[in-house]
C-alpha cells in the first residue's frame, strides 16, 4: 500500500471521529484490530470492542481531535493530536500521540500515549 492511501485512511478515520460517525469510523479498522495504551496495555480487542468504546466516546458533546502533526514510518502513521474531551470533572484538552499500523488498507493496531487532561 502506498503512503498516500495510508494517509487517506487515517484522514478518514480522524474525520469520522470528529463527526462522531461510528459507521465510517469502523470501516477504517480491521475486524481483528487491537488498541493499546502504549506500550502493551490492551484496551480494545476486535471491532466489537472498538465499536463499544467509541459509541460511548461519541456521546461526549465537545469531543474533537485537532491534528498537530503527522509522520509516516513504513506501515505506521504517527499523529500528534490535541483532543477535547468531557470528563466528570469538566471539559479538558488532552495531548495524544497515536501510532496506527496499517495492513491491507485497514488499521490493524493502534497505540496511544495520553497526557494528563488540562482543565
Amino acid at each position: 500500500m502506498n503512503q498516500e492511501t495510508s494517509i487517506n485512511l487515517i484522514d478518514t478515520q480522524l474525520k469520522a471521529y470528529n463527526n462522531k460517525d461510528i459507521h465510517l469510523f469502523l470501516q477504517c479498522w480491521d475486524k481483528n484490530a487491537k488498541i493499546y495504551l502504549h506500550p502493551t496495555a490492551l484496551i480494545a480487542d476486535g471491532l466489537d470492542q472498538i465499536k463499544e468504546r467509541h459509541i460511548i466516546r461519541f456521546q461526549e458533546p465537545d469531543l474533537f481531535a485537532r491534528l498537530i502533526s503527522r509522520q509516516v514510518f513504513g506501515d505506521k502513521i504517527v499523529d500528534q493530536e490535541l483532543v477535547t474531551r468531557n470528563f466528570p470533572e469538566g471539559k479538558a484538552v488532552v495531548d495524544v500521540l497515536a501510532i496506527y499500523e496499517i495492513k491491507k488498507k485497514l488499521i490493524v493496531n493502534a497505540w496511544f500515549l495520553i497526557g494528563d487532561p488540562k482543565f
